[in-house]
């Protein structure tokens, strides 16, 4: 029988395990064309392109009145919830929310001894759109972890985007995590028209500032389009884990964070990096079996393993940490005999999840960290969403009579070694009446 995932040794199979781990999607010109098409009809049409779309794609017809989801819809969602789930929405809305409280930014003021005011104002923005996705699953986790730091940051307006609903009750845990988090605009449209919604703004939908949230390559291309009109979190790509291990760790484990990100969609990637033997290799894969035989996502888990999926060999643990820092994955696992040592080895990675007793899953809703994390490798330069990212920052600079004397010449002489004429003039001119 076919292996559920490919085994590679390293540095043997050096050319394939490079290639794994430069699995990012790459972005297909036909696709772009699509979106380009889509951003171009709702910039033209408003309202109009959204219901046509709505209906062309997701399979639902809609008037322009009810695009907005009414607060009350919200409120009546959050009652509906089983009081148990209504209690683990409210913990991860608090660990989560202490968590962002930690990264709060203070304005600050530098004086010098020229009685100059130097200032960095922090400001929050004032208009942020979320985009929730619904086709696979319902998300109620995106909520909180994209408006909960817009909210500490102190954004005054939440605006939420999200697929129509297509049965009965299919997004009632996104509303309630909606009114949970005090949103109370709410609108039935996905994908990338939601985006170019949100960017150009229509006679319903307002014009934000800013985007986040995840969503398919669509939602991602028409991010990247509209980027500069209106700021983006990132260009997330499909899910994925890395997990670091050695003979000590149990492959149950291995195996369960490996499909917990497999099972996302056939897109997702999960890898095992381990500096065991190859018997260590096969445990890995009979508890993969094991596990996605009785997963009900068992197609999505199995796709994602024979495309994305490998269990990597090394010989020594210090060329699986080198490995694990060329991938930089969204989602990095340790589980060694010294995983908080080998932890601060690790240098790229969106979110590190240290010993066998941190499964990644417990990342995504309840620690309290972000889970909207980087990836496709660019956890190289990219940090998870934080509090920083609903903040802008300018700058104030107060000059006394006795600064522009003492910098005012130096400026002079600067500016003209550039060839600024009118640079240095300005400068002259208050010169001239101290």
């Amino acid at each position: 029988m076919k292996t559920i995932v490919t085994i590679l040794v390293f540095p043997r199979d050096r050319v394939q395990i490079e290639a794994r781990l430069r699995s990012a999607e790459t972005l297909e010109a036909r696709r772009l064309r699509a979106v380009e098409a889509i951003i171009e009809r709702v910039r033209r049409e408003g309202d109009r392109a959204l219901l046509e779309l709505t209906r062309q794609f997701d399979g639902v017809r809609l008037s322009a009145s009810q695009l907005r989801v009414p607060p009350a819809e919200l409120e009546a969602a959050w009652r509906a919830l089983p009081p148990a789930d209504r209690r683990v929405l409210q913990l991860a809305k608090r660990r989560i929310e202490a968590f962002h409280r930690r990264q709060r930014r203070n304005s600050w003021t530098l004086r010098d001894t020229l009685g100059s005011r130097l200032t960095q104002r922090y400001q929050p923005l004032e208009c942020v759109g979320i985009y929730v996705p619904g086709f696979l699953a319902a998300l109620p986790s995106t909520v909180l972890m994209n408006a909960i730091p817009a909210r500490v940051a102190g954004v005054a307006r939440l605006v939420m985007a999200t697929p129509p609903a297509r049965s009965v009750g299919a997004a009632c845990a996104i509303f309630a995590a909606a009114h949970l988090c005090g949103i109370r605009e709410v609108y039935q449209v996905g994908g990338a028209q939601a985006i170019a919604a949100l960017a150009f703004g229509t006679a319903t939908i307002p014009r934000v500032d800013k985007v986040v949230g995840p969503g398919n390559i669509y939602v991602t291309l028409a991010k990247r389009l509209l980027y500069g009109r209106i700021d983006i979190d990132s260009m997330a790509g499909p899910s994925e884990i890395l997990v670091l291990a050695d003979s000590s760790a149990r492959p149950a484990f291995v195996a369960a964070d490996m499909i917990s990100q497999a099972e996302h969609g056939p897109d997702s990637a999960a890898l095992c990096i381990h500096c065991a033997d190859a018997a260590f290799s096969q445990q890995i894969v009979s508890a993969l079996e094991e596990q996605t035989a009785a997963a009900p996502r068992s197609g999505h888990i199995r796709k994602s393993l024979a495309a994305h999926g490998a269990i990597i060999q090394t010989e020594t643990l210090e060329q699986a940490v080198g490995l694990a820092n060329a991938r930089a994955p969204e989602h990095l696992a340790v589980m060694t005999r010294r995983p908080r040592a080998v932890a601060k080895r690790l240098r790229n990675a969106g979110s590190i999840f240290v010993g066998p007793w941190t499964p990644e899953a417990i990342g995504d809703y309840t620690a309290g960290t972000n889970h909207t994390l980087p990836t496709g490798g660019t956890a190289r330069f990219f940090s998870p969403l934080s509090v920083d990212d609903f903040l802008r920052f300018c700058n104030v600079v107060e000059l006394t009579r006795r600064g522009v004397e003492c910098l005012g010449p130096p400026t002079i002489r600067f500016a003209e070694m550039e060839g600024l004429h009118g640079h240095a003039q300005a400068v002259r001119e208050r010169l001239k009446e101290l």
